[in-house]
């Protein structure tokens, strides 16, 4: 994969919105419906957040998620080569937010869209990366805090 510049990349951010894939791992456990999350650095400090990123050019939204799981988790995900999202979000800096009632997530960094989907997770979570940790939590009991419009979009994923 082609990376750019940063002082290139940072226009980009400033100019388009980017394409992300979003995703929580679900599972049915001890304690109902569970959904993992991790624990990362954020603007807003230590947060809990679902998990994803950019797409990079040339890549499938299904090879986006796959490498988001191995680099954040070192774990593959089950998921249809065609999958589809369950939903979509979208994330805005306070200062671009829509005022017209659209739903979103706060990003202080970019606009993006989220193409959003809940899979499963093969093999043991092991966080990396920006992940500091990973945990499963029962969805009416999600940890605090947690990134702006996160806890929304698990909401809506498994509604």
């Amino acid at each position: 994969m082609t990376y750019l510049p940063d002082d290139v990349y940072a226009l980009v951010e400033e100019s388009v919105p980017l394409l992300c894939v979003d995703f929580v791992p679900a599972r049915w456990g001890a304690r109902g419906r569970e959904v993992g999350l991790i624990l990362r650095d954020s603007p807003f400090g230590a947060v809990w957040c679902h998990l994803g990123g950019r797409v990079m050019r040339g890549e499938t939204l299904v090879n986006a998620l796959r490498r988001h799981a191995s680099d954040t988790l070192g774990v593959d995900i089950d998921v249809e080569a065609n999958a589809q999202p369950r939903h979509v979000y979208e994330w805005f800096p306070v200062e671009l937010a829509p005022a017209d009632g659209t739903e979103h997530g706060q990003d202080p960094r970019k606009h993006s869209v989220g193409l959003s989907y809940v899979v499963e997770i093969i093999g043991e979570p092991a966080p990396r990366n920006e992940a500091m940790e990973f945990g499963y939590f029962p969805v009416d009991d999600l940890p605090e805090p947690m990134w702006p419009g996160s806890e929304a979009l698990v909401r809506h994923l498994l509604s």
